[in-house]
C-alpha cells in the first residue's frame, strides 16, 4: 500500500509490507553462488537460467543485439556464457530482474520507457568512461550505471503522493539541478533517493560497490574506497539528463577534456537505440 504522509518516516518503512520490494533477486544469487563453486560448471549456471523462460528468452535477446555484434546468432544460455563470460551474464540477469520487478509501477509520475532510457544512457557513459579512464570497473560499472536511481523508482511505488509534490516542485524550476531534487526529497521526505537506493540494494546484498554507488553519489567531497566509481557515475549521470549536450572547451570532469568526453557520449548514443530495444 502507498504512504501518504512522511511523519516520522524512515527509509526502513518503504520496505515494510512489501515483500515484492523487498524480496532479493534470487536468480541473481543463485548465479553467484553458483559461479563462486568450484565444483560447478557452465552447464550448471546455464540450467538455473533456463529454468526462467521469460528470462532465458530475455538474455538471448540482449547476447543477440547489436550491442554484443556476435557475428553469428546465439542460440542457448550455455553459449552466451562461453561468449560473455559468468559475471557479464550475472550483470545483465540482475538487470533484467530490476527492470521487470518495477514493471507495474503507475505512469501517471513518470514514463517508465523514460525512466530506464535515462539509466541506460547513464550506464552506457559511465561504461564509456570507466574505458576511457583505463576499465578499473569495468565488471561493475553498466550495472551501477543502471540502478543509481532506483531509490527514485521506491518513491514512485511507496510515496506515490510526495514524489508528485516534489516533481511539481522540480517543474517550477527554470533550471533544475541534482542538488535541488536532494534538497526536495530530504524537505519533504526526510531523507534522499540516494540513500534510499543504497538501503534497497543493501536490504537485497547486492555488491558493495553497487550499494556504495548509488550511496555517495550526492557526497562529492568525501574520501571513501568507492568514490571514483560514484564520480563516474555521477558524471554520466549529470550528460544523461541532458537533452542538448554542448560541452564547451573549458568543461573537464575526471580529468577528460571537452573532446575526448564529446566523443564517449556520441558513442554511448550510437548504442542506447540498439540496448533500448531489447531491455525495455
Amino acid at each position: 500500500m502507498p504512504i501518504n504522509s512522511s511523519e516520522k518516516l524512515s527509509i526502513a518503512d518503504l520496505f515494510k509490507g512489501d515483500l515484492h520490494l523487498s524480496s532479493p533477486p534470487t536468480v541473481y544469487f543463485k548465479l553467484q553462488r553458483l559461479i563462486e563453486d568450484p565444483s560447478k560448471s557452465l552447464a550448471d549456471a546455464a540450467l538455473i537460467i533456463e529454468k526462467d523462460a521469460s528470462l532465458s528468452l530475455k538474455l538471448l535477446k540482449v547476447v543477440n543485439s547489436a550491442f554484443y555484434g556476435f557475428p553469428s546468432k546465439v542460440t542457448s544460455i550455455q553459449q552466451a556464457i562461453n561468449l560473455i563470460g559468468t559475471k557479464e551474464l550475472q550483470n545483465i540477469t540482475l538487470s533484467t530482474i530490476v527492470i521487470e520487478k518495477f514493471s507495474d509501477l503507475p505512469g501517471g509520475l513518470m514514463s517508465m520507457h523514460d525512466f530506464w532510457q535515462r539509466s541506460l544512457r547513464c550506464a552506457l557513459i559511465a561504461q564509456g568512461i570507466d574505458c576511457f579512464l583505463g576499465k578499473r570497473f569495468a565488471q561493475s560499472v553498466f550495472i551501477c550505471g543502471i540502478l543509481h536511481n532506483i531509490g527514485q523508482l521506491v518513491f514512485f511505488r511507496r510515496l506515490p503522493e510526495l514524489s508528485r509534490e516534489i516533481n511539481l516542485m522540480l517543474e517550477a524550476q527554470e533550471y533544475t539541478l541534482n542538488r535541488d531534487e536532494i534538497k526536495f526529497e530530504r524537505n519533504i521526505i526526510g531523507f534522499d533517493h540516494y540513500q534510499t537506493g543504497a538501503a534497497l540494494t543493501q536490504l537485497w546484498q547486492l555488491p558493495e560497490i553497487i550499494t556504495q554507488s548509488i550511496g555517495l553519489h550526492a557526497s562529492i567531497n568525501t574520501i571513501d574506497d568507492y568514490q571514483e566509481i560514484a564520480s563516474i557515475i555521477r558524471v554520466a549521470d549529470y550528460y544523461s539528463k541532458l537533452d542538448d549536450i554542448n560541452i564547451e572547451d573549458s568543461d573537464s570532469h575526471l580529468g577528460i577534456s571537452a573532446v575526448n568526453m564529446s566523443a564517449i557520449i556520441a558513442q554511448s548514443l550510437e548504442e542506447l537505440d540498439e540496448i533500448l530495444k531489447v531491455f525495455i
